[in-house]
């Protein structure tokens, strides 16, 4: 039996208990793993509420897309991992079929990265979803190169940090948005090249202002709603506004038409797109290992808590005064 977290219906961080669950033994594709640290994504609290972009097909239903810990069994397909290795899980499938939010997990194989020397497990359980959205959206699907100004909304959460370090390792410029002034000053620590705090700035105004006129060339949002109108109109001709979080939960409208048709990209984003693809995933694993070695790139963690404080964990979550991400810590 492990310790696996699970929910018996949709609703708050009450819902999750922490329960003794038969593991199993891993098919043929998978492996099964001791888990040691895990990544908690705001995904994760949209699914357990039945507000993500998938339902939760059957109760009790399993949590947790990011892992990292230790190669426990290996199916007899697999190849390329030995008991013992250290490795990473990456968000590369549903929830409804596997959930890492556990002591031990069984994973598919093709979901599972090595961990990279001198990488532990709460590093290695918080550097992959942001850095692999990040750079899928960004530089694989954008284009985004050196010269290239880049608008980051919600540049506070783990993928906001990440997505700055990216710009920075082709050469673009991030310019990071906030709505209070209480997280500028780390912003502007992480690397941000200009902070815009929105409850007291006009954003159009200030990036139209940071570019010259010209807009940005990329702007990176996680918020949605109807903020995407203003958001297109500091998007430079033929720019590209990306949308990969839906903070606001409210309906996001196409602005092109609001705004006279300009030259505007308007397309979502989701990490799928790149972990689910092995040639993407080949590229960003590589991109983002380099990172990693140089000292480049590196996880931000802000705080963490164990297994058994998963509830708590949710909730701070939710009340989202982190910057960086939340990881979740298994004793063994």
């Amino acid at each position: 039996m492990t310790r696996t977290v699970r929910f018996h219906e949709l609703g708050g961080p009450d819902v999750l208990r922490v329960e003794d669950v038969e593991l199993g033994e891993p098919g043929p594709d998978e492996l099964s793993i001791r888990v040691d640290a895990i990544g908690v994504n705001r995904a994760e609290a949209l699914f357990r509420a039945g507000h993500y972009i998938e339902q939760v097909k059957e109760f009790p239903a399993r949590l947790g897309a990011e892992a990292a810990g230790v190669v426990e069994a290996v199916g007899a397909h697999v190849r390329g991992f030995e008991v013992g290795q250290a490795i990473s899980v990456i968000p590369a499938f549903s929830m409804n079929d596997y959930g890492v939010y556990a002591e031990r997990a069984i994973v598919p194989a093709s979901a599972v990265l090595h961990r990279p020397t001198g990488l532990d497990a709460v590093g290695g359980a918080a550097v992959w979803m942001p850095y692999l959205t990040a750079y899928g959206a960004l530089v694989e699907v954008g284009g985004m190169g050196a010269g290239d100004t880049v608008v980051l909304t919600a540049a506070s959460s783990s993928v906001g940090l990440a997505a700055i370090q990216v710009a920075h390792r082709v050469g673009a410029v991030p310019i990071a948005t906030t709505r209070t002034r209480a997280k500028a000053e780390r912003l502007r620590e992480a690397g941000a090249a200009e902070v815009i705090v929105t409850d007291e700035e006009d954003v159009v105004a200030r990036v139209r202002e940071l570019t010259a006129g010209r807009g940005a060339e990329f702007v990176f949002d996680a918020v949605a709603g109807p903020g995407v109108v203003d958001l297109a109109r500091v998007v430079a001709p033929g720019g590209t506004l990306l949308v990969y979080g839906a903070l606001s939960g409210e309906v996001t409208p196409y602005p092109g038409f609001e705004l006279g048709m300009p030259a505007l990209n308007m397309r979502t984003y989701t990490a799928l797109e790149t972990t689910t693809d092995p040639e993407r995933l080949r590229r960003a694993e590589a991109f983002i290992s380099s990172g990693l070695r140089t000292g480049a790139f590196e996880p931000a963690v802000d705080r963490t808590f164990d297994l058994d404080r998963i509830v708590e964990a949710h909730r701070y979550m939710e009340a989202g005064a982190q910057v960086g991400k939340i990881v979740v810590t298994v004793d063994h």
